[in-house]
């Protein structure tokens, strides 16, 4: 009897089970590291003056909407205040 080079119904499944099988944590790591650097090099970065500039603008937009925040606080501490002290008066 002359053996054939088709597989066995057992031995396709463990093939296929090997295909759908993940690698290892450190495999799968190391390709996401090697992806991460791989973007990297495709990064296109701002020069030193722009990269400064642009934190100068968020620097001063957080800085005016800090002051806004802080005077609408104040406003209703005030308005809470005159309300709270209406109901003593009399």
């Amino acid at each position: 009897m002359a053996k054939s080079n088709e597989k066995t119904p057992v031995e396709k499944k463990a093939k296929k089970k090997d295909k759908n099988q993940k690698p290892n944590i450190f495999v799968r790591m190391g390709r996401k590291i090697k992806e991460t650097f791989s973007e990297l090099k495709r990064v296109t970065w701002p020069s030193f003056g722009k990269a400064l500039k642009s934190t100068g603008v968020v620097l001063v937009v957080v800085l005016i909407f800090t002051i806004l925040v802080t005077g609408v606080n104040i406003g209703f501490t005030e308005l809470l205040k005159l309300v709270t002290s209406w109901g003593n008066v009399g």
